[in-house]
């Protein structure tokens, strides 16, 4: 006994949505600028040695990726 087989015709509809809520980017947007102003601004961290800011980190970056 042979089954039937169905074959759709035409395009199939989801009925998913594919754009991005606006705040699928502006909230890893905040916390990364959240971030960099924690790790630049004066803070009590007065015990470190070495340089402090974002001078610090490019540097360590460009330690750390010689080109």
């Amino acid at each position: 006994m042979t089954a039937r087989t169905y074959t759709r015709v035409g395009p199939r509809a989801t009925g998913v949505d594919t754009r991005l809520p606006w705040w699928a980017l502006a909230l890893p947007a905040a916390a990364f600028v959240a971030l960099l102003l924690l790790m630049t601004g004066p803070g009590g961290a007065t015990a470190s040695l070495g340089e402090a800011g974002v001078g610090g980190v490019v540097e360590q970056v460009r330690q750390t990726f010689p080109l």
